[in-house]
């Protein structure tokens, strides 16, 4: 008997096979995919990578070879991207994505930064596309890490470290970022160059020039004309503290208990406290 493949049955064969393509068993992943982003400063880094486990082996000089190029986690290599340029342990990186490698070893590791993305882990890896490559010493966690994990740490206003562990090994590079001018420059146009009578704007330039320890007599000239034009319990509180730095102890006692009466009309507890630690501080 001679069957006639008619469209109807050709439609059906079509889907059919379609349906059991469309069927898969949702497993969890070996190695999940993991994105962390941070603000460093002023700069947004943002990593993406996967997260490969121990599952009872051992890792490094077995599983991950000493002296040989990793993809510094699973799957395809692991990305890094900044925002603005920075410097990655003293040297000096363009704003983009690259991709991060690691040739690990016994007492240091040796990072590379590669402008190639494209690759699936380390399959395929050149020098010639390294951007950078620099070796920092590694050293033994004090916990195990089952899975392997990157984050951020002892961050400042400036910079943080990237810190990778895994088993028992831990490694971390310096990331720091531009401030100080970027902010400068803001300060100048926005500040300076304009005479600007702006209680806000006057308040920041004021802060950043009292964190940064810079001229002391142009941040209380600042602070001076924001109170005057607009006293909020936290500028007079800075007054005061710039004052203090200026040994100008009698002011500041004065504006702090003056910040403290506005806190306390604003029934904010905490400015309270901090006056009243500063007070004490100062008599």
């Amino acid at each position: 008997m001679k069957l006639i493949a008619t469209p109807f049955l050709l439609l059906l064969v079509l889907f059919s096979f379609g349906m059991a393509k469309a069927q898969q068993i949702q497993m969890p992943q070996a190695s999940p995919a993991a994105a962390i982003s941070q603000k460093i400063g002023l700069t947004d880094v943002k990593l993406e990578y996967s997260r490969p486990s121990v599952k009872g082996r051992k890792i490094f000089g077995t599983l991950v070879p000493y002296g040989e190029v990793w993809r510094t986690g699973a799957n395809a290599s692991t990305k890094i991207t900044f925002s603005t340029p920075v410097t990655v342990e003293g040297n000096e990186v363009a704003a983009g994505t690259y991709a991060l490698y690691a040739i690990p070893n016994k007492k240091e590791w040796t990072f590379i930064l590669s402008d190639n993305l494209e690759l699936w882990g380390a399959i395929g890896y050149t020098p010639e596309s390294d951007v950078l490559r620099f070796t920092v010493p590694s050293t033994k966690s004090k916990d195990e890490y089952e899975t392997m994990e990157l984050s951020f740490n002892n961050m400042t206003d400036t910079g943080a470290t990237l810190n990778l562990h895994w088993e028992k090994t831990a490694a971390g590079f310096r990331i720091e970022t531009k401030v100080d001018q970027i902010v400068m420059d803001q300060i100048q146009q926005m500040v300076i160059d304009t005479k600007t009578d702006n209680p806000g704007l006057l308040y920041q330039a004021a802060s950043y020039y009292y964190t940064s320890d810079k001229e002391m007599e142009q941040a209380h000239k600042w602070i001076e004309q924001s109170v005057a034009t607009d006293p909020k319990y936290w500028t007079v509180h800075l007054k005061a503290k710039i004052e203090d730095k200026l040994g100008l102890t009698e002011e500041a006692i004065q504006s702090a208990e003056m910040s403290k009466q506005l806190a306390d009309e604003a029934k904010n507890i905490d400015y309270v406290n901090l006056n009243d630690r500063l007070i004490k501080a100062l008599q």
